[in-house]
């Protein structure tokens, strides 16, 4: 995937954009989801989810930090990461077999946790413009190679 830069003006808009993503996605992809509170990463994270052919309901991981979906096409890893104290705690989940394992990763919030990313992920950032309308999001899409 190339580099882009996306607006969406719905969040259905933002939802397609992730089905959209889910569908390409292979086993071993890992996908960083940055943005502030309220800027719609659950609804593009639920959107990958359905790409990948999951039909169960997806909700942000907040208190869990890492959710497991298995009944798609592949192994799907969500966390979110907004509550790790110390970086330690990434062990005790066991990130290393969801970040290399065979399934698609989703990070929330991966910026807290930067130094322990792959050397090879998509970011993808979520921000707002009020002045463009309420659901608007622009979406930058970034692929990093450490």
């Amino acid at each position: 995937m190339k580099d882009k830069l996306i607006e969406t003006y719905s969040p259905e808009e933002t939802f397609e954009l992730g089905r959209q993503i889910g569908q390409e996605a292979v086993p071993g992809s890992v996908f960083t989801l940055i943005g502030d509170l309220g800027t719609g990463k659950t609804v593009f994270t639920q959107g990958l989810a359905k790409g990948l052919g999951i039909t169960e309901p997806v909700n942000s991981p907040t208190f869990t930090i890492l959710q497991i979906y298995e009944e798609g096409r592949c192994p799907f890893y969500h966390f979110d990461v907004y509550r790790i104290g110390d970086i330690s705690e990434m062990d005790e989940i066991g990130y290393e077999d969801c970040f290399y394992g065979d399934g698609v990763c989703l990070i929330e919030w991966a910026d807290l946790i930067e130094e322990i990313l792959p050397e090879h992920y998509t970011e993808i950032r979520i921000s707002k413009d009020l002045e463009k309308g309420f659901d608007y999001r622009k979406i930058q899409i970034k692929e990093k190679l450490a």
